[in-house]
């Protein structure tokens, strides 16, 4: 996945035709850009900056789980209903990304069934890499030491 983001997987053409319904968006270091639960209708592609993904945990502070950086997809709650966010957002350095409206991208996807199953496969592709990740990270946590390790 680390190819160059989303963009890149992406065939011939259909980076500008997604640009093309996309807006330019900043967020200072610390803003939250998402909460766990909330609707879930939109994404971003990071272009600078890095974002940490967080998990709530009852009585605990959120666990960071993940870091996205540029060129990588914000966001995949929008892809499945209900289209509310599993994890939380916050801008760990000062982000420059671009947004995307869910509406507007699955009414591309509906015209484009190229664009449609690239899309799919690069979001089942980054849920796959968050899982691993959550998991890692949860495990370093809160298990037993050393447990989020494979050895």
């Amino acid at each position: 996945m680390g190819h160059g983001g989303l963009f890149a997987a992406l065939p011939e053409g259909r980076r500008e035709a997604l640009l093309a319904i996309a807006r330019e968006v900043k967020y200072p270091v610390g803003s939250r850009i998402f909460e766990e639960g909330g609707r879930a209708d939109r994404f971003w592609v990071v272009n600078t900056g890095t974002v940490a993904l967080d998990l709530h945990v009852p009585g605990r502070r959120a666990a960071v789980i993940d870091t996205v950086g540029p060129g990588e997809l914000l966001g995949w709650s929008w892809l499945f209903p209900p289209h509310h966010w599993h994890l939380g957002a916050q801008a760990t350095g000062e982000v420059g990304a671009w947004e995307f409206g869910a509406d507007s991208v699955r009414a591309l996807c509906a015209r484009d069934p190229e664009l449609d199953h690239a899309l799919l496969m690069y979001v089942s592709e980054t849920i796959g890499k968050r899982l691993r990740s959550a998991r890692t990270r949860l495990l370093d946590l809160y298990g037993p030491a050393g447990s989020g390790q494979l050895r």
